[in-house]
């Protein structure tokens, strides 16, 4: 049979060809496979199943067998974009897909589209003669054989959701085409079986290979995710109860820290899987920090949610180095705990395809932007609950305009979404339930649970023994050092957050020459030494510390949700009020543990380094004691926030948190020598929303019109200050050695880098790159990661180069940091 000649795979050793047509009928039988579970009409499933099916139609072509078994360049579209010349010649045979020719043509480019972006090329004439004059009547004869297979396909529907399901469709033909194109779960079949017989034999594997995968979905447990023996918290008990309307849900969870929103939400998902409103969940965090402490916190919780076990995944770039992780990867999913298979670990970007995925808030709106693959971000995210938790640290105009395109794409598709955040401003709120296309909470009562737009549950009691926390303002360093010298005495946990890295290795140098045990916890370790450090935060001020360590950690911002810490007196830099409400969260945290009468002190305070808000000269008023982490944060607000912390006295948790957050957004006329600051924010504010516009994709067009799809580097997922990226080696008799290890390898190179500001390291004569020992532990590397990791020999005493160097307990030192 002259279709089976088409090649689909280079053919193994053994010389076993795999027919393209063969190819094409497993990535259909794939697809039908993942959307059986959907609840759509058949004919849409069907649909779906022949879509999958026709991705590989371009490689009936000249062009593409001479590339495969002589290896000639396709100079004239290749096989993907021929895919979409054949569907549009052969438009009369597709025509009872869909009435609409423009529905069509936008299907057809999506259909071709799933190698990460649209097909670009329109010299369909040179396309066609490359294709060779054999291939037009037997793709049209493979096109006839696929629809017979699956006669009842129909796309009837409004243009507008068509253009919603360009977007989607890739995605999900990706998926399939990623799973039958694995020759573990579809060895080669040499020519033989027509079609029908082989989508028989197919479909048995696809089957199996789905299940291989790890993206079998399982039944929904109709059991209580929350053993009997606890004691729900009154959010917890909440969202047992809420109403829940037919239609996509968006709640919000605001609540308290340490008050179980994370079980709550967890129990809501539930409530919402069975309601049909997902098929699992994807946990969205702001940092990989946060994300591993959930994913430690919730691997092995959501087996609970149902029948059978469900595949968990860590989605991060840095996942593989998460030892609970680890643990859970599977090279089969595990018939009694959930696991990962291999083959979802393999790929951050598949992982977000598991039942239950835990990540960063950036896997998820890349799905929102023209990036490779955005799709298939976008078809994983689109069958489950999306949990965002903090919230709250998403506001910044460009990565709120993101979020707000991450909700307006799923809710389009059908999703439901869970917000939780301990910190929403009321204006972030409002903007959020608007880009999903539902009304605010009317009510500003915090705690609070929202079913935006249809009802609100307030009046929720605390959970908190701790109370109020006092706050008192500390007018300078110096100050600060006395007072944690006499908390350290009284063998007090004692906390100092920083709001900038060299500020806290300079609190540390201080407390260190007073003869003061202090601990540092910042973001410009090594990996190897950030995680050692983290251990040992956690053992010497976590949950089960001592009562009375009498030690000091100097911290920045990293403290302020992704650790379980627990500390008897606090200092913070003065900081934007919901950034001090979450440190505050780590002080007298584990009132259970540690009741008032074991405390060192009588009662919680939060001292803030802080200028007299009421004494503005100029527009150095904050740096004359804060120094490099008056910078950290706008002017304007770090004033509102003092004015409004030091007027209100303390932290009323949680009755008085609310009006304690908007006052420090507006209250207070500014100092009229702090107008520019103000106006500098505005303006720069106004550039991020217009900068995170343009990056978007336009949700109104369709997927081949939808310009961008480079490297992600050219449309970040957040803003900030660049980076760039070191990798520190020892000099040894080997050669250079990674920090730890004897080896390199993908894991030893992560755990030794180190980041830090691009405009601060380019000022530096940095090591040559050009060196043969440099080039030895490079060889290998791909493209883009040689230029930019800038491997960095550790020379005596740490030094880098002229004005850098490294220590594994202070971490990344510029200057005589």
């Amino acid at each position: 049979m002259a279709l089976l000649d088409w090649p689909g795979k280079s053919a193994p050793e053994d010389g076993t060809e795999h027919p393209a047509l063969y190819h094409m009928i497993d990535v259909g039988a794939v697809a039908e496979c993942l959307v059986a579970r959907l609840d759509i009409p058949a004919g849409r499933k069907a649909f779906y199943s022949l879509a999958a099916a026709l991705h590989d139609l371009g490689k009936i072509s000249d062009s593409f067998r001479d590339m495969l078994r002589d290896g000639k360049p396709q100079t004239e579209g290749r096989h993907w974009e021929v895919t979409e010349l054949w569907l549009q010649d052969f438009d009369d045979d597709l025509a009872t897909l869909a009435v609409n020719s423009h529905a069509r043509k936008a299907l057809y480019a999506a259909i071709a589209g799933h190698h990460g972006c649209p097909p670009k090329k329109e010299d369909f004439y040179r396309m066609r003669v490359a294709a060779g004059p054999g291939a037009p009547g037997d793709a049209r004869d493979c096109l006839r054989q696929f629809i017979a297979l699956w006669p009842e396909a129909r796309f009837e529907m409004p243009l507008q959701e068509i253009v919603a399901q360009s977007w989607w469709l890739p995605g999900l033909i990706a998926t399939a085409d990623w799973i039958g194109s694995n020759p573990a779960f579809f060895p080669p079949v040499a020519a033989g079986p027509d079609a029908r017989a082989y989508l028989d034999l197919a479909r048995d594997k696809a089957a199996q290979a789905v299940r291989r995968a790890g993206l079998d979905i399982p039944q929904v447990s109709s059991c209580s995710i929350i053993p009997q023996t606890w004691s729900l918290r009154p959010m917890q008990r909440s969202v047992c109860d809420v109403d829940l309307p037919d239609h996509p849900i968006l709640a919000l969870i605001e609540d308290e820290t340490g008050s179980g929103k994370t079980e709550a939400a967890l129990i809501l998902a539930q409530r919402m899987m069975r309601a049909g409103k997902g098929q699992g969940l994807y946990f969205a965090l702001p940092t990989m920090a946060t994300a591993n402490a959930m994913f430690d916190r919730v691997a092995d919780l959501v087996g609970g949610l149902f029948d059978a076990p469900p595949s968990v995944a860590l989605a991060h770039g840095r996942a593989t180095l998460s030892h609970r992780f680890r643990e859970v990867i599977r090279t089969e999913p595990d018939p009694v705990l959930p696991s990962c298979t291999t083959w979802l670990a393999d790929d951050r970007r598949r992982a977000l395809l598991a039942n239950v995925g835990v990540g960063t808030i950036d896997q998820a709106l890349l799905s929102g932007l023209p990036v490779r693959h955005a799709m298939l971000r976008h078809y994983a995210l689109s069958q489950k609950i999306l949990i965002v938790d903090e919230v709250h640290e998403m506001g910044d105009p460009y990565m709120a305009g993101q979020l707000c395109q991450l909700l307006r794409l799923h809710r389009r598709m059908g999703g439901s979404a869970i917000l939780m955040t301990a910190t929403l401003p009321v204006a972030f709120r409002e903007m959020l339930c608007e880009a999903f296309g539902v009304s605010p909470p009317t009510s500003r009562a915090y705690p609070a649970l929202s079913i935006a737009g249809h009802s609100q549950v307030t009046g929720l009691t605390t959970v908190s023994r701790r109370g109020p926390v006092a706050v008192k303002r500390v007018p300078d360093v110096a100050s600060v050092l006395d007072l944690l010298d006499r908390a350290v005495t009284d063998g007090a946990a004692a906390l100092w957050v920083r709001n900038a890295v060299d500020d806290a290795i300079q609190a540390a140098t201080a407390l260190r020459e007073r003869g003061i045990e202090a601990d540092l916890l910042h973001a410009r370790f090594a990996l190897a030494d950030r995680m050692r450090h983290e251990a040992q935060a956690l053992a010497t001020f976590g949950k089960g510390r001592g009562d009375r360590p009498g030690r000091v950690l100097v911290a920045t911002q990293v403290v302020e949700s992704s650790l379980d810490l627990d500390f008897d007196v606090m200092v913070s830099d003065l900081a934007p009020i919901p950034a001090l409400v979450q440190r505050a969260g780590r002080l007298w945290r584990h009132m259970d543990r540690r009741p008032q009468n074991t405390r060192p002190r009588p009662s919680p305070v939060l001292h803030v380094l802080s200028p007299d808000p009421d004494q503005v000269a100029d527009d150095l008023w904050l740096r004359q004691v804060l120094d490099r982490g008056a910078f950290t944060y706008p002017l304007d607000l770090q004033w509102r926030a003092a004015r409004a912390i030091f007027s209100a006295g303390s932290i009323d948790a949680p009755g008085g948190l609310r009006d304690l957050i908007e006052a420090g957004l507006t209250d207070g006329e500014l100092p009229q020598v702090l107008d520019q600051a103000e106006r500098d924010r505005v303006g720069k504010s106004y550039a991020q929303s217009d900068l995170a516009e343009q990056n978007l994709i336009d949700l109104a067009s369709p997927y081949r019109r939808i310009k961008g799809f480079s490297d992600e580097a050219d449309f970040p997922t957040r803003l900030g200050r660049e980076q760039r990226a070191l990798v520190l080696a020892r000099i040894t008799d080997k050669g250079l050695l990674p920090l730890e290890g004897e080896v390199w390898s993908a894991e030893t190179r992560q755990y030794a880098e180190v980041s830090a500001a691009a405009y601060k390291l380019d000022r530096l004569p940095l090591p040559d790159q050009m060196t043969p020992e440099v080039s030895a532990v490079k060889e290998g590397w791909p493209d883009w990661m040689q230029t930019r990791l800038v491997v960095c020999p550790l020379g005596e005493a740490g030094a880098i180069c002229e004005g850098l160097s490294y220590d594994r307990e202070r971490g990344l030192v510029f200057g005589s940091s």
